[in-house]
Protein backbone atom coordinates (compact mmCIF):
# COMPACT_ATOMS: atom_id res chain seq x y z
CA UNK A 1 0.00 0.00 0.00
CA UNK A 2 3.09 2.57 1.07
CA UNK A 3 4.41 1.58 -2.55
CA UNK A 4 1.05 2.53 -4.29
CA UNK A 5 1.12 5.61 -2.69
CA UNK A 6 4.76 6.56 -3.56
CA UNK A 7 4.08 6.13 -7.26
CA UNK A 8 0.73 8.03 -7.10
CA UNK A 9 2.65 10.92 -5.78
CA UNK A 10 4.97 10.74 -8.51
CA UNK A 11 2.62 10.23 -11.26
CA UNK A 12 0.54 13.59 -9.99
CA UNK A 13 4.00 15.74 -9.79
CA UNK A 14 4.55 14.89 -13.22
CA UNK A 15 1.21 15.30 -14.75
CA UNK A 16 0.84 19.00 -12.81
CA UNK A 17 4.26 19.65 -13.56
CA UNK A 18 4.21 23.76 -15.03
CA UNK A 19 3.44 24.30 -18.14
CA UNK A 20 6.88 26.15 -19.14
CA UNK A 21 8.78 23.52 -18.19
CA UNK A 22 6.98 21.10 -20.56
CA UNK A 23 6.89 23.16 -23.79
CA UNK A 24 9.58 23.29 -26.24
CA UNK A 25 12.32 25.92 -26.79
CA UNK A 26 11.18 29.07 -28.81
CA UNK A 27 12.92 28.67 -32.60
CA UNK A 28 13.18 31.79 -34.48
CA UNK A 29 14.36 31.87 -38.29
CA UNK A 30 16.77 33.86 -38.92
CA UNK A 31 16.99 36.72 -41.16
CA UNK A 32 20.50 35.70 -42.97
CA UNK A 33 21.57 36.13 -46.93
CA UNK A 34 23.35 32.73 -47.17
CA UNK A 35 21.62 29.17 -46.47
CA UNK A 36 24.69 26.75 -45.50
CA UNK A 37 21.77 24.34 -43.82
CA UNK A 38 21.34 20.78 -44.70
CA UNK A 39 18.18 20.27 -46.94
CA UNK A 40 14.55 20.95 -45.38
CA UNK A 41 16.86 22.90 -42.09
CA UNK A 42 17.09 27.08 -42.41
CA UNK A 43 19.02 29.23 -40.14
CA UNK A 44 17.17 29.44 -36.85
CA UNK A 45 17.59 31.62 -33.57
CA UNK A 46 17.62 29.79 -30.38
CA UNK A 47 18.29 31.86 -27.44
CA UNK A 48 20.66 34.18 -29.63
CA UNK A 49 22.44 30.52 -30.96
CA UNK A 50 22.26 30.57 -34.63
CA UNK A 51 22.24 27.44 -35.97
CA UNK A 52 20.72 24.92 -38.33
CA UNK A 53 17.00 23.54 -37.70
CA UNK A 54 12.91 23.82 -38.23
CA UNK A 55 11.39 27.23 -36.96
CA UNK A 56 8.43 27.30 -34.47
CA UNK A 57 7.60 30.82 -34.58
CA UNK A 58 6.81 32.99 -37.04
CA UNK A 59 8.67 36.15 -36.51
CA UNK A 60 12.16 36.11 -36.88
CA UNK A 61 14.50 36.82 -33.79
CA UNK A 62 15.90 40.15 -34.83
CA UNK A 63 12.55 40.98 -35.33
CA UNK A 64 11.46 40.26 -32.00
CA UNK A 65 14.07 41.78 -30.55
CA UNK A 66 13.91 45.28 -32.31
CA UNK A 67 10.17 45.87 -30.53
CA UNK A 68 11.76 47.02 -27.11
CA UNK A 69 9.04 46.15 -25.44
CA UNK A 70 7.40 49.86 -24.51
CA UNK A 71 8.46 53.42 -24.15
CA UNK A 72 11.72 55.02 -22.64
CA UNK A 73 11.86 55.60 -19.34
CA UNK A 74 12.39 59.34 -18.67
CA UNK A 75 13.73 61.37 -15.48
CA UNK A 76 10.55 63.32 -13.95
CA UNK A 77 10.81 66.21 -11.47
CA UNK A 78 15.01 66.96 -12.29
CA UNK A 79 16.06 69.96 -13.72
CA UNK A 80 16.60 69.88 -17.72
CA UNK A 81 20.32 70.81 -18.65
CA UNK A 82 19.72 70.85 -22.11
CA UNK A 83 20.09 75.12 -21.84
CA UNK A 84 23.38 77.09 -19.90
CA UNK A 85 24.94 73.98 -19.05
CA UNK A 86 28.71 74.18 -19.33
CA UNK A 87 31.25 70.31 -19.33
CA UNK A 88 34.58 71.60 -19.50
CA UNK A 89 37.01 69.23 -21.12
CA UNK A 90 38.88 67.31 -18.76
CA UNK A 91 36.51 67.54 -15.89
CA UNK A 92 34.07 65.19 -14.50
CA UNK A 93 30.40 66.73 -15.28
CA UNK A 94 28.63 69.74 -16.17
CA UNK A 95 26.98 72.62 -14.37
CA UNK A 96 24.77 75.25 -15.00
CA UNK A 97 25.51 79.17 -15.30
Amino acid sequence: MKQKTIVQLIAAALLCAPAAAQAEPRVFPYNGVANFCPSGEQPVTINGVICCGVPNQSTSYQAMMRHGGGKARTMTGSKSMTTGAVCPEGQKGCFTN
